[in-house]
């Protein structure tokens, strides 16, 4: 009789333990499955100043801020300003604040030598992105 009311014990204890829905069971693992929240190519938080070099030579930098904005200064000390998303590590939208912009989506990835780039979707132009560190 002890072995039974043991074993009763550890059965109820086990169904204690089990969510008690479906929905409680796989929220675990979609949670698991999200990507992070604003993580660049580089692994890093997509938040941060940005020097991109494009094909020409010609560099940028970039100021992707907390806010979800951004300002983009040319070499020559032009700016402009916009909306940025990071949709995946692997795609960066910017929406320029101009009127009429729209938004682009940059497919960017880090390559086995460690160099991170920048596709434009619209020119095929890849650029060189690097992470200028405070």
């Amino acid at each position: 009789m002890k072995k039974i009311v043991l074993v009763a014990a550890f059965a109820a204890l086990a169904a204690c333990s089990q969510p008690e829905t479906a929905e409680e069971a796989e929220a675990p693992a979609e949670a698991a499955e999200a990507a992070p929240a604003n993580i660049a190519a580089d692994g890093k938080p997509s938040v941060g100043m940005y020097k991109v070099t494009a094909a020409d030579g010609t560099a940028t930098m970039e100021d992707v801020r907390a806010d979800g904005t951004y300002v983009s200064t040319a070499a020559d000390g032009t700016t402009s300003t916009g909306k940025w998303e990071q949709k995946s590590p692997a795609l960066y939208c910017a929406t320029p604040d101009e009127e009429g912009g729209k938004q682009t989506c940059y497919e960017e990835a880090v390559d086995a030598n460690g160099v991170y780039t920048s596709k434009d979707p619209n020119t095929g132009e890849v650029s060189i992105v690097e992470r200028v560190e405070g």
